[in-house]
């Protein structure tokens, strides 16, 4: 099968900026859309998942800020690169702490930025499917602080949407959703994405234990309980990430 071309966003008020950095990746063999504004960006992002977007910080209306924290909440697997000719520490301390990846000055270094995008692109993806969105945000630092693209599902209609942004590496599935249970969501993930790993995450140790070995059973590689062992969780989810066992503590 073959693989879809990386995608990426370059949102700038300036058409040279976008027509010049469209140009270079295209050639790098990315797919590149451009856009001049954030309510232009947000019409893209709606209809097709980014990798990687490059925001320009100051535009008129929405600022790359602004547009960044629309993006993450529409699509929290694009990493955002904040491009700006105005950086001070206060710009930069914000924008990281919104969760944008990076933030660089205009003029541009362009051999840095090209392998910032490549390093954001080689990102494990990270799909977690809960319906508890501070539980989500939550997993959303933790798994971003360790060099993970996070995409979120919050019900098995938008696991299904999210599972054509892939390919992903790792996917954690909330045994208890509002419309059935998480074996669902396994089955669904095993057709759509073969090669993905499965964790499976639950509060609900006693209550739904027997349905939780049976999804083991079925191949699902690992299950932890909440609340959560966090090293431990990060240490499953970075072995699968590598394709290595996730280890005997994680189904304890």
């Amino acid at each position: 099968m073959t693989t879809a071309a990386p995608a990426i966003l370059v949102v700038d008020d300036e058409p040279d900026a976008c027509r010049n950095l469209a140009d270079i990746f295209t050639d790098l063999g990315y797919r590149v859309d451009t856009a001049p504004d954030g309510p232009a960006a947000l019409d893209l992002v709606r209809k097709f998942p980014y990798a990687v977007a490059l925001l320009d910080f100051k535009m008129p209306g929405m600022d790359g800020l602004e547009l960044y924290r629309e993006i993450k909440r529409l699509r929290a697997g694009t990493v955002a690169i904040i491009v700006s000719a105005y950086t001070s520490l206060a710009t930069r301390d914000a924008a990281l702490g919104a969760g944008a990846w990076r933030v660089l000055s205009k003029p541009v270094d362009l051999p840095r930025l090209l392998g910032l995008v490549d390093e954001a692109v080689g990102q494990p993806l990270v799909l977690v499917v809960d319906d508890d969105p501070d539980l989500c945000a939550t997993l959303w630092d933790l798994f971003r602080e360790r060099g993970f693209r996070v995409c979120i599902a919050h019900d098995a209609a938008d696991a299904a949407e999210r599972m054509g942004t892939g390919p992903f590496k790792v996917v954690l599935i909330d045994m208890r959703l509002p419309a059935g249970d998480g074996s669902a969501v396994f089955r669904m993930v095993r057709e759509s994405c073969p090669d993905a790993h499965t964790v499976l995450i639950t509060g609900h140790r006693e209550e739904l234990g027997d349905l939780v070995h049976e999804v083991l059973r079925a191949g699902a590689d690992a299950v932890c309980y909440k609340p959560f062992d966090v090293p431990g969780l990060l240490d499953t989810v970075g072995r699968l990430s590598r394709d290595e066992p996730a280890g005997g503590d994680s189904h304890a």
